[in-house]
């Protein structure tokens, strides 16, 4: 961040001003973050997106500034409390918002330091020297090879060892390290929370993929709800459409699954909305009849690929099937940049209607998931998430 600001002061004319308005240090969404134990430093979060947030204090914002050579002039924490009318749900969000102007060169002295106070909605304007000058320096160059910065294979040589326990499994993932996984370009290379949320769901109710051709879609590098499927399905196919993700899959296959379940599992690559691949996957699913269930784990939070997703999940699905029987395509997600209007607009669009919904502690499913849960307490591990999950059939 300091070299953010090195680079702001080149650039800025005499007299001008810097406008900064982020997240601010106690909003929900850190309170989340932390809950979930995605913490990498101080104030210093990874999002289920592999995103990074920083958390703002008044106290840091202004040190951060001032020992760059900025004065401040105003800062405001606007607190707001945002309704989520369809879930029920009211969240406080914080931001804190500040005005900075240029020093002479060199840091503020202990007799130059502002007050600076939170404010509801309210700005407490501090006079600023507005004929400091902007001073000299060099040039920074801003020509860094990025991809190379967020590049993903040498991560993988210390990659960590999780332990993902289901009923009746005992998995070992080998999966991206923590520190690493904020500038990780794959989403495929993490475990995310409702990946094991449908392990466990599956592990507890082997009759949803019992003697069934099952494909997952966008398992990523874990496939725990693939090897949880093996060992009830009659065949399972594993799909993502990264290569490193699906290399990383493989090894996770075959170090935690006897011969017969491995002999009931393939590992395809299958990016959606690609022929070839789309082909090759039907091909798979035994004289291409299709799948009699498609599985997806957070699946859903690009809005881009939300309508290539159920198009190629429609390409893939068996039409067959009576009553009671019929295939279905299974999502569990938990809500972020798409809302679940815009993914049953999309499904709907590709001849899927949806039979069933439930949302963790919010929407009680219409009776064949909440059949899933008798039982057993597969949700208590997952107090503090919001989970959803849709069944659909064509």
């Amino acid at each position: 961040m300091p070299l953010v600001l090195q680079n702001v002061r080149n650039i800025l004319k005499h007299g001008g001003r810097v406008l900064f308005r982020d997240y601010a240090f106690g909003d929900l969404a850190q309170e989340r973050l932390m809950s979930k134990g995605q913490q990498i430093s101080e104030n210093f979060y990874v999002r289920g997106d592999g995103t990074r947030a920083y958390y703002f204090s008044n106290e840091y914002l202004v040190d951060l500034f001032s020992k760059c050579g900025f004065t401040l002039e105003e800062i405001c924490v606007h607190n707001k409390k945002v309704e989520n009318r369809s879930l029920d749900l009211v969240m406080n969000r914080n931001w804190i918002q500040a005005t900075f102007t240029l020093n002479p060169a060199g840091p503020l002295s202990p007799n130059n330091q502002h007050d600076h106070n939170t404010c509801e909605g309210k700005d407490d304007k501090l006079a600023v020297d507005m004929s400091q000058k902007k001073s000299e320096s060099e040039e920074i160059d801003l020509s860094v090879d990025f991809s190379n910065m967020f590049g993903t294979s040498h991560y993988l040589n210390e990659a960590q060892i999780i332990r993902i326990k289901a009923k009746g499994h005992d998995f070992k993932i080998k999966m991206l390290a923590k520190e690493y996984q904020h500038t990780c370009k794959s989403t495929g290379l993490m475990l995310w929370e409702s990946a094991q949320f449908m392990c466990s769901l599956l592990a507890e109710n082997p009759s949803i993929v019992a003697g069934k051709r099952v494909l997952e879609m966008g398992c990523g590098s874990a496939g725990i709800c693939s090897m949880v499927a093996a060992s009830s399905a009659q065949f399972v196919v594993a799909t993502d459409g990264d290569a490193e993700s699906l290399d990383l899959l493989r090894q996770n296959t075959s170090s935690n699954l006897d011969a017969e379940l491995l002999n009931r599992i393939s590992i395809r690559k299958l990016f959606w909305g690609d022929e070839d691949d789309v082909k090759a996957v039907r091909e798979l699913s035994g004289d291409g009849a299709g799948f009699d269930c498609i599985i997806g784990t957070d699946v859903t939070y690009n809005p881009d690929a939300t309508l290539p997703l159920f198009k190629t999940a429609r390409a893939l699905i068996s039409d067959g099937g009576d009553a009671g029987s019929k295939a279905a395509l299974i999502l569990c997600y938990i809500q972020r940049r798409v809302d679940e209007d815009s993914i049953l607009s999309a499904a709907e669009a590709q001849g899927f209607w949806l039979v069933d919904k439930w949302i963790n502690g919010v929407h009680e499913s219409n009776g064949i998931i909440s059949s899933w849960f008798r039982g057993n307490d597969v949700c208590g591990a997952f107090r503090n998430v919001t989970l959803s999950i849709l069944y659909f059939e064509v």
